[in-house]
C-alpha cells in the first residue's frame, strides 16, 4: 500500500512537458502556448525549465520503483531461506516435471524468488545511474540521454515482470504450518524467555535480576544441545522463579496463544488501508 501511494507521487510528479526553447527561456514561443499544448496532452507544464526537464523527475521515479523492487526482493528472499531444507515452513510451488537441478535431482531450488532477487539488483544499480544524470553541465549537455534509454525501458520492464512474477508465487506458494509448529517446539521454550523475563519483573523482581536468571537457564539449555533438561523444564524447577509465579503463570508464560492474541487487530490495520 505504501509502495502504491510512492509510485502515484512519482508518476504525477513525472507528469509534465516543456516547450520553452533551447535554453529554456521562450525565445520562440509564448508560455501560454505551452499550457494549452501540455494541457491536450494531460501534462502540467513545468515551472522552470532548461533545454530538457530536470532530472530530479526522473531519478525520484527510478527511485521510487527501485524501493518496490526491494519490497519484492525482500519478499521473495524470506521465502528463500523459509525453504531452506532444515526449515521448510514455506516453499514456491514446483512441479511435477520441473527441475531444481541437473546434477542433484533432489533438489527443489526456488528459481523465481532467485530471479526476483537478482532483477531487483538492476532496478537498484539504475537508480544509481538515475541519481548520476541529475546534474547536467550547464543544465542542457545530454549526457543523460544515452543512459536514460537503457535505464527507463529497462527498469519498468523489470519491474513489471518481477511484479507478475510475485504475485504468481504469492497464489501458488506453499506454505506449512506444521512445519512451523515442530520448528517452535524444537528450541525446548527458548522462544518464550522474553514473555518471561517481562512476567518476571512485573511480579517484582528486578529486571536485571530477572534477565540473568532467565538468560542463565537459556545458556545451558542451549549448551545441552537436547540432551539436558529443557528450558522450559528448567524454568518449572527453579526455586527462585516459584517463589514469584504460580504454576499457572508459568504455563501462561509458554503459550502460543498469548503471543498471538493481536495479530487479528494487525490484519484489521492492513485491510483497513485496502478498503
Amino acid at each position: 500500500h505504501r509502495n502504491l501511494k510512492r509510485f502515484d507521487a512519482a508518476a504525477e510528479d513525472m507528469r509534465v512537458g516543456k516547450l520553452s526553447g533551447a535554453v529554456g527561456s521562450f525565445g520562440h514561443l509564448k508560455p501560454e502556448h505551452e499550457e494549452r499544448i501540455c494541457a491536450s496532452l494531460g501534462l502540467q507544464s513545468a515551472s522552470v525549465s532548461t533545454q530538457v526537464l530536470q532530472r530530479d523527475r526522473h531519478a525520484a521515479y527510478i527511485a521510487t520503483l527501485a524501493v518496490i523492487a526491494s519490497t519484492l526482493d525482500k519478499i521473495a528472499l524470506d521465502i528463500r531461506h523459509l525453504q531452506r531444507t532444515e526449515v521448510r515452513e514455506a516453499e514456491e510451488f514446483f512441479s511435477a516435471k520441473q527441475k531444481g537441478s541437473s546434477a542433484m535431482p533432489h533438489k527443489r531450488n526456488p528459481i523465481t524468488c532467485e530471479n526476483i532477487c537478482g532483477l531487483a539488483r538492476v532496478i537498484r544499480g539504475n537508480a544509481q545511474v538515475a541519481l548520476e544524470n541529475v546534474a547536467l553541465w550547464h543544465e542542457r549537455d545530454i549526457s543523460h540521454s544515452s543512459a536514460e534509454r537503457v535505464i527507463l525501458p529497462d527498469t519498468t520492464i523489470a519491474l513489471d515482470y518481477i511484479l507478475d512474477k510475485t504475485s504468481n508465487l504469492i497464489d501458488k506458494l506453499l506454505v506449512y504450518p506444521h512445519r512451523m509448529m515442530k520448528n517452535l517446539e524444537l528450541t525446548g521454550g527458548l522462544v518464550f524467555s522474553g514473555q518471561l523475563l517481562l512476567d518476571l519483573a512485573e511480579s517484582g523482581m528486578l529486571r536485571e535480576d530477572a534477565y540473568k536468571l532467565v538468560q542463565s537457564h537459556a545458556m545451558a539449555a542451549w549448551a545441552s544441545e537436547g540432551e539436558g533438561p529443557t528450558f522450559k523444564e528448567r524454568i518449572a524447577t527453579d526455586p527462585e522463579v516459584s517463589k514469584r509465579l504460580t504454576p499457572e503463570k508459568i504455563a501462561l508464560a509458554f503459550t502460543f496463544e498469548r503471543q498471538l492474541a493481536n495479530v487479528d487487530t494487525i490484519f484489521d490495520r492492513v485491510l483497513k488501508e485496502y478498503a
